[in-house]
């Protein structure tokens, strides 16, 4: 059984095509339905400018990326097997977002969606750096969005 985990979305750019917060907390909820332990975690939803500001400084890439993931810091000493609720933030730039629909000819609530689930699995600990691993988050992510009746993005 699966906890409802405490999702907060902010908006620092349009609404205009960028799901409802309550789409966002469903997304979230299918990523986590395996967790069961509380989870929070924030998403921010930002202009280019936020975007390419935040990447370059966290990732020295200079330009507005897709989705960004911030895992929450572990307190130094705390035991590998304690899950703390605070997973962390996203940060999600709607005109990447847009765009990339667009030109993948994708519905942008299904990109939406998929980009949500990965950076949650990245606040979870999955990474895509080697081919196995790129394998195994994509399969996931994969499942997850099946059974949001989202068709496979990959």
């Amino acid at each position: 059984m699966s906890i409802e985990p405490e999702v907060s979305v902010s908006y620092a750019t349009s609404r205009t095509g960028v799901p409802s917060s309550a789409s966002f907390r469903k997304w979230v909820a299918a990523a986590l339905e395996d967790r069961d332990a509380p989870a929070s975690l924030a998403i921010r939803i930002v202009a280019p400018d936020e975007g390419r500001k935040l990447n370059r400084t966290y990732r020295g890439k200079d330009y507005a990326t897709n989705v960004l993931s911030f895992p929450a810091e572990r307190p130094q000493g705390l035991p590998d097997d304690v899950e703390l609720p605070d997973l962390g933030d996203l940060v999600i730039c709607a005109d990447v977002v847009a765009r990339e629909a667009a030109e993948q000819g994708k519905k942008p609530a299904d990109h939406y969606a998929h980009l949500t689930v990965h950076g949650v699995l990245h606040l979870l600990g999955w990474d895509h750096q080697e081919d196995d691993e790129a394998e195994a988050m994509e399969s996931r992510e994969s499942a997850i969005l099946a059974g949001l009746g989202i068709a496979d993005p990959y």
